[in-house]
């Protein structure tokens, strides 16, 4: 039974069944659950209630989940699922490009579900043991994980969990090279060590918000066909 230090899942959806399916199998594995009927109320749930994971279907009437989900990102980081009977892989993209952090196709499985839910939330974690100190990469680039601030050009550039997770563990092995396989199942689990549609996306993102030139990255270096290294800065 889900008690007051239990996660709390927001699940969206506009057929009550579905909701009810969900918050069946979520509170059994000891989840607190809050629903909303559309994408309106689910941002204004955000908002309010500061769940600790959402579950967005994308086929709502009035505004559907893309929309819902540009409108969670304009002011809240907490991880999303989006669930949705399409398959398509351009769907898939457009989601993850959104700022989704997985994606669930229907029909599903209760274990899926769980699993998933499970795996987005530790993502949104750091580990216990991170540097407590600041870093300083270089004069352009400083991030402090104990306060969750990066500083890119003397100003603060905002992280979502997954991209911190992943910095993190790039930063922890600098000079190393960290295989595609090691870095999926630190930051997103073992389950998901063959998605490298995840890994090559988060990369991106990351890049985009603290490299100045795409083009040419200095910290995030792929190392092709192995994995990725960022760059030594103790040495410097």
């Amino acid at each position: 039974m889900a008690n007051d230090d239990s996660k709390l899942v927001l699940v969206v959806d506009d057929e009550p069944r579905m909701i009810n399916f969900i918050r069946m199998n979520l509170e059994l594995e000891h989840f607190r659950v809050t629903s909303a009927e559309n994408g309106f109320e689910a941002v204004r749930k955000v908002r309010e209630m500061l769940p600790d994971c959402v579950l967005l279907d994308v086929m709502m009437p009035d505004m559907d989940g893309f929309e819902t989900l540009k409108m969670i990102r304009d002011e809240s980081t907490v991880p999303v699922i989006l669930l949705t009977a399409r398959a398509e892989e351009e769907d898939k993209v457009k989601g993850l490009n959104l700022g989704a952090d997985d994606y669930v196709t229907k029909p599903f499985s209760p274990r899926e579900l769980v699993t998933r839910v499970k795996a987005v939330v530790r993502r949104a974690e750091l580990p216990s043991q991170v540097e407590k100190a600041p870093i300083r990469v270089d004069d352009r680039l400083q991030v402090d994980f104990n306060r969750r601030e990066v500083i890119v050009d003397g100003a603060p550039v905002k992280l979502r969990p997954t991209e911190w997770r992943l910095l993190y563990h790039l930063m922890q092995n600098a000079g190393w090279v960290v295989p595609h396989e090691t870095l999926l199942s630190k930051v997103w689990g073992w389950e998901y060590r063959d998605e490298t549609q995840y890994l090559r996306l988060y990369i991106t993102y990351l890049r985009q918000k603290i490299e100045k030139d795409l083009n040419h990255p200095q910290y995030i270096l792929t190392e092709r066909g192995t994995g990725y290294r960022f760059v030594d800065y103790k040495k410097r």
